[in-house]
């Protein structure tokens, strides 16, 4: 176990040191969780507009079990932090990926679960989190191309009804 536990806070240091590259201050809570009888989160950080408490986890490729009353405390805390909470999962070969708590799978005894594949497609990286940009889905992506074909059928109708000028229609189409 304590190869395991070796592990875990190796990837901890991980995450503390690629969140501080990123500008944010970041503090990483000395054997979180067993420090004290309060229940910690594993890294704070901030960067003086947005606040994360965190919970990291991570794993060979198996799925991420985390206890219920874990994310209940990592909750709790962010809440009286004024942080938001996130869950960070790193698999093996993968970067790091960020939940809310509400966005994972609850099991039938209470516990969450994030599998490999759900992080992957589900989950916030490293550059969505601190702000560099959004991931988009294919879903997403779709859906805006086919949002702007109806607006331009819509403007292509205008000006078959008189409703608009050919060059009203051009400024509307650049």
């Amino acid at each position: 176990m304590a190869n395991s536990n070796a592990k875990g806070d190796r990837r901890e240091r991980e995450l503390v040191n690629a969140l501080d590259e990123r500008g944010f201050a970041v503090m990483r809570a000395p054997a979180s969780g067993s420090a004290t009888e309060r229940e910690l989160p594993d890294v704070l950080a901030g960067d003086g507009e947005v606040f994360y408490a965190i919970e990291a986890k991570s794993s060979s490729g198996r799925p991420i079990y985390l206890d219920g009353e874990e994310v209940e405390a990592l909750v709790y805390f962010a809440r009286n932090f004024g942080a938001k909470p996130r869950v960070a999962v790193r698999f093996d070969r993968e970067d790091w990926y960020f939940f809310h708590p509400a966005d994972l799978h609850v099991t039938d005894g209470g516990n969450y679960r994030v599998k490999k594949e759900t992080a992957l497609a589900d989950g916030v990286d490293m550059e969505e989190l601190t702000g560099g940009s959004k991931k988009v889905t294919l879903d997403e992506l779709a859906a805006a191309r086919e949002a702007e074909s109806r607006d331009t059928t819509e403007i292509l109708h205008a000006v078959a009804s008189g409703d608009l000028t050919v060059d009203e229609a051009a400024l509307m189409l650049e």
